[in-house]
């Protein structure tokens, strides 16, 4: 099975096409969190800077790393502002400053999990922020979204990507918030749930489902079919969910 990490610069346009973009809310609600001024990022996973430009916009200097190149690519052909790119997995890269913030959009689970929170705290100064921001795209009409799953279930099973650890049981925080909540290195740590409910074309919906890593990996005529199938259960024009969970925490002092 390929590393489903690694699929996306295979599709990096329709990546940046599909996908959707970050709300300025989530913006106003990381620099509030923050209550200091925030003049550096080093993003984790930046993509083709879907995150990566709602932070530039407010002047903020970031740093994008990603392991693909054609992701990286795509996001200096689309990205105005202060960015600076940066090829390699977190766990590679070698950092010799700290940043304001370290933001990963739809991006830690990617990380592995030894030493995750010790790499983070070494690029944040004493009370530097993190922000881990996502959430799954689905269906908003229930009908509709039993439908397509089972259109598409003789290819995927499960079309989401599970958080590597789970949630704890009896944490009032969901992923990565639970385990922040028992890292000594961070404090403060909060969950902000931004709701979002987008209206798209079927052909638009279906293009975001070509980017999604559980689709990435599938031999190309089982990837078609699956589409094809879930397709044929759509109408033309449909409302999907896009809720976004913030995960905060502040470095400790």
């Amino acid at each position: 099975m390929p590393d489903r990490s690694r699929t996306f610069g295979a599709v990096a346009a329709s990546y940046e096409r599909f996908r959707p973009g970050y709300p300025d809310e989530l913006v106003d609600a990381v620099l509030e969190y923050a209550a200091r001024p925030i003049r550096t990022a080093f993003e984790i996973g930046a993509g083709t800077g879907k995150a990566t430009r709602a932070f530039a916009a407010r002047g903020v200097v970031v740093t994008a790393s990603d392991p693909d190149e054609a992701m990286l690519a795509e996001l200096r052909r689309h990205v105005g502002g202060p960015v600076e790119t940066v090829v390699g997995a977190f766990e590679d890269v070698a950092m010799s400053r700290t940043f304001d913030l370290v933001l990963a959009a739809a991006a830690l689970h990617w990380t592995r999990a030894e030493g995750r929170w010790e790499r983070i705290a070494a690029l944040l100064p004493d009370g530097g922020v993190l922000a881990s921001f996502g959430g799954p795209t689905g269906l908003a009409d229930p009908a509709l979204e039993e439908a397509a799953q089972r259109a598409r279930a003789p290819f995927v099973e499960d079309d989401g990507v599970r958080p590597p650890e789970g949630t704890t049981p009896g944490s009032p925080l969901g992923w990565p918030g639970n385990e922040l909540l028992r890292t000594p290195l961070f404090t403060d740590v909060r969950e902000v749930l931004l709701p979002r409910r987008l209206r798209m074309p079927a052909e638009e919906y279906l293009g975001l489902l070509s980017t999604i890593s559980a689709y990435l990996v599938l031999p190309e005529e089982d990837r078609e079919a699956a589409l094809a199938a879930i397709r044929a259960v759509l109408p033309d024009t449909v409302d999907v969910t896009a809720d976004l969970v913030l995960h905060l925490a502040r470095r400790v002092r």
